[in-house]
């Protein structure tokens, strides 16, 4: 039988939290929240130029949202929170229909925070997947925390081992289907990998259900306007 410590260690990634106690940490999640630039791709950017995101990454999501609700019998809440203003992170939103988008947010610590007091939630059901020191302020608060590996800071690697702020560390980077890594990793410790994959296959009554409660949820868009977060 596949054990998901040996294959994710042997391909590099790196536990920080023994998995034991990450499938612990899992149990009590309701909400996968990504930050976009480093994440979803390399974070490149340029003159009217939107980052993008890969389908790889994209059914990553749509696979770890099924699990979730093979497992728990319930869609989780699933959004991005990303510093600036991306295209493509609003079309994926909607086209996928994740729950929310928070954008133009440079304190993302208060993005959390609306999470937590719009949908009543605590910050140890926030799972959450981040690259850089502008997500810190999250991950310091919320109960599950993957970075995405990024060769280049191993200076800021090494501070968020020390201080605590992340339970595992990917092989890949953004631009190399970490999103995926981490998606097919927690479905992996959650034990409902194969079964997901083969109800997606199959596409039967139970994928359809689940479908058809995705295809229900409305995006909903949240910026910074005036000292406060609001809906747009």
């Amino acid at each position: 039988m596949m054990n998901t410590e040996t294959v994710f260690s042997d391909m590099g990634g790196t536990f920080v939290t023994p998995p034991q106690k990450i499938i612990e940490k899992l149990a009590p999640v309701k909400v996968f929240l990504f930050d976009w630039d480093g994440v979803f791709n390399a974070g490149i950017k340029g003159e009217n130029t939107s980052s993008t995101y890969t389908e790889p990454d994209s059914m990553g999501t749509n696979l770890l949202r099924f699990g979730h609700f093979l497992k728990n019998n319930e869609l989780p809440l699933f959004g991005i929170i990303t510093g600036q203003n991306n295209q493509s992170a609003f079309q994926l939103s909607k086209r996928e229909h994740f729950h929310f988008v928070y954008y133009n947010v440079l304190n993302k610590i208060e993005a959390l925070e609306h999470i937590q007091t719009t949908h009543g939630i605590r910050p140890e059901q926030v799972a959450f997947v981040f690259d850089d020191v502008l997500d810190l302020s999250i991950a310091h608060q919320c109960g599950l925390r993957f970075l995405i590996k990024r060769n280049a800071g191993p200076l800021f690697e090494a501070y968020v081992k020390e201080n605590n702020l992340c339970d595992y560390i990917s092989a890949n980077s953004g631009s190399q289907h970490g999103v995926r890594e981490i998606c097919e990793l927690i479905l992996g410790l959650s034990g409902v990998f194969k079964r997901t994959v083969a109800e997606r296959v199959v596409f039967g009554e139970t994928y359809r259900h689940y479908l058809s409660i995705r295809r229900a949820v409305s995006t909903a868009f949240y910026t910074k306007k005036d000292d406060a977060i609001v809906e747009v």
